[in-house]
């Protein structure tokens, strides 16, 4: 259990933070950035929600999500060393769920004939956000992952990559299955 009754402490204030281990890291570290932008599709998510009324199965499955994400943050937060105790890490099962959530909201959908903008519904809108700021999020673990000094577990990555396609499904989804979908109209501006 985490128990938060003190929300300042002053230990930031020389610009560095403490990963779970307890090291210091510079705040512009890509370790906290990968985390952070964990973080901020978290809350991306969470503004998408806002919007899901009346779809009380996708409200679910992204409130699963927002869980997975905060273990996917404590992963990333204690990096996996030789030698020491396993912390909290995401696992494979959880990345096979997202792809039975994928699959389960793909049946329902048309298939596409051009490439989405994002739009539609507030909530379709939204989850379009989040999906960009998931796909950035990716980026940063691949980044910090390449460092051989920095590792990243494999399931965390999957586990982004996945996530960005369901947004997308997810998107298309709360878009009315897909008939409120704002398609791409090649050069329709020319």
């Amino acid at each position: 259990m985490v128990v938060l009754n003190r929300i300042y402490t002053r230990t930031g204030d020389d610009g560095t933070t403490a990963l779970g281990s307890g090291e210091r890291r510079p705040k512009y570290d890509l370790r906290v950035a990968a985390y952070g932008t964990v973080d901020e599709t978290n809350a991306a998510i969470g503004v998408a929600r806002l919007h899901t009324g009346g779809l009380a199965e996708l409200d679910a499955m992204l409130g699963r999500i927002q869980n997975d994400l905060f273990d996917l943050g404590a992963d990333l937060a204690v990096p996996e060393r030789e030698g020491k105790a396993e912390r909290l890490r995401v696992v494979a099962s959880q990345v096979e769920r997202l792809e039975r959530d994928i699959d389960a909201l793909n049946e329902k959908l048309a298939p596409l004939t051009s490439f989405v903008l994002p739009g539609g519904t507030p909530a379709a809108a939204h989850l379009h956000v989040a999906r960009t700021i998931c796909r950035r999020a990716e980026r940063v673990m691949v980044e910090l992952a390449a460092r051989p000094e920095e590792p990243v577990g494999a399931a965390g990555i999957q586990y982004m990559n996945r996530l960005s396609d369901f947004l997308f499904v997810a998107s298309r989804a709360a878009n009315h299955n897909g008939a409120g979908d704002v398609l791409w109209v090649p050069g329709q501006n020319r």
